[in-house]
């Protein structure tokens, strides 16, 4: 009986470590995270991105052309999904549109996409500048604010694994100063 025991403890333990592996697995390798370009005044409830915004794309096709990305993800907003097109153009890929009820949904919904993706991939996640920080704190990197209004240019690149390390860079045209007084995140 003791022997039983030990036997299905072992096959159980096996059973978790397999599970466990298997997960890690199939985690993308890395991750990179943007907010969407600028976007038009009008109209308010979901506008296209400005003539800077268009560039801003444009510009994050070319610094990706090379990150051999495998998944887009994007929001069903206009502005991420424009902010994504011209690379997900070139790559002649279809982006994943994450569109759920509520913040927490949303960002659980991220995450889960992300990490369904095939170990060794890149990810590009294109969000908001409130979904950013805490897309970034559900795949295990670091929690931070919310990116300022006038924050367009950060690019942020989690390096997954044993443990997950964020890298932050920039793309395009430099942020101008943020005339709410918001801390920008340098």
């Amino acid at each position: 009986m003791l022997i039983a025991a030990v036997k299905k403890s072992v096959v159980l333990a096996t059973a978790l470590v397999a599970i466990a592996t298997g997960a890690a697995l199939s985690q993308p390798s890395t991750v990179v995270l943007v907010r969407h370009g600028e976007k038009a005044m009008e109209p308010p409830g979901d506008p296209p991105l400005s003539a800077a915004g268009q560039q801003r794309a444009r510009d994050l096709a070319r610094a990706l052309g090379d990150a051999k990305v495998g998944m887009i993800v994007t929001t069903q907003f206009e502005r991420t999904k424009a902010t994504a097109k011209p690379l997900a153009d070139s790559l002649h890929a279809v982006p994943v549109i994450v569109a759920t009820g509520n913040i927490k949904e949303h960002i659980d919904a991220i995450a889960a996409k992300v990490k369904s993706a095939p170990k060794g991939s890149t990810v590009l996640v294109v969000g908001h500048s409130n979904t950013v920080p805490l897309i970034i704190a559900a795949l295990g990197g670091p929690k931070m604010p919310d990116l300022c209004d006038a924050e367009y240019s950060n690019l942020f690149v989690l390096e997954m694994g044993e443990s997950t390390r964020l890298i932050r860079g920039h793309f395009g045209a430099a942020d101008p100063p943020d005339a709410g007084g918001c801390r920008m995140s340098r």
